[in-house]
């Protein structure tokens, strides 16, 4: 039974659920925690790691992309402070954010004839972008339509964005947060290359809503090689939470890292 889902997306960047709605989103699926894991953004409605309210234990974290090697990876980190180099990495990769949401627009009312306005402001990604497209009354699109023809990697609408290099993300994460991890490993196009990522980190997202079967004894490994803390969660962008996530011994192990 899961209890805690650590991988939530809000309206803080390209999710759909509100701030407000954290709360009773989790206690609608049974859920005791939740981590906030908005894209390259901190949580401004969170001032401090890890805050409890109306019986449910938010934890304030961060999805970060990094450059390793010939792949890009997402790290997540839980319990987040504002550190001065954390927050100004990260005011300048959502000023690229922008930048990079006002193109990716561009090409696709170009491509598709069509306007979409929408609002580009801090936190936008391509999901926006995909949602804006599906409810366009000029197109039949879904929104994973939209990212398999359009906007996903290497698609005729794609625009790539500026990251950090792995070493100085997990460095600003390692900083500012009490764990560090690799989010998702089996999304990479090389998951071996990412998880040999995780001798240098704290712990890994075990538990995931992939869209393909995996074998889950490469995290295994790993966990048991890097000694690493696992995780897990639906990587929610919807108001649906607790899809995937943590047992409640697996989140005592987490909360016991929080909380030292």
């Amino acid at each position: 039974m899961v209890v805690a889902d650590l991988h939530v997306h809000t309206t803080n960047s390209d999710g759909t659920l509100t701030p407000s709605a954290v709360v009773p989103a989790a206690r609608s699926a049974g859920l005791s925690a939740v981590a906030v894991t908005d894209h390259d953004r901190l949580h401004p409605g969170l001032d401090a790691p890890v805050v409890e309210r109306d019986g449910v234990t938010l934890v304030h974290g961060i999805e970060l992309r990094v450059a390793a090697g010939d792949q890009r990876v997402d790290l997540l980190g839980y319990g987040a402070r504002r550190t001065d180099a954390l927050t100004a990495a990260v005011d300048r990769l959502q000023r690229d954010r922008v930048a990079r949401g006002r193109a990716i627009v561009d090409l696709v009312e170009d491509r598709l004839g069509i306007d979409l306005d929408v609002t580009i402001e801090p936190g936008f990604g391509r999901p926006d972008v995909a949602r804006a497209v599906a409810a366009h009354p000029d197109t039949d699109y879904d929104p994973k339509g939209v990212f398999v023809d359009l906007i996903g990697d290497g698609k005729p609408c794609y625009v790539a964005r500026d990251v950090p290099p792995f070493d100085r993300g997990r460095s600003l994460l390692a900083d500012a947060c009490d764990l560090v991890g690799l989010a998702h490993p089996f999304r990479y196009d090389d998951p071996a290359g990412a998880l040999a990522l995780t001798e240098h980190l704290d712990a890994v997202e075990r538990w995931y809503p992939y869209h393909h079967e995996v074998d889950p004894a490469p995290v295994d490994r790993a966990i048991a090689t890097h000694d690493l803390v696992p995780t897990g969660g639906s990587d929610a962008h919807d108001e649906t939470l607790g899809v995937a996530g943590l047992a409640q011994g697996a989140w005592e192990s987490v909360r016991a890292v929080l909380d030292g």
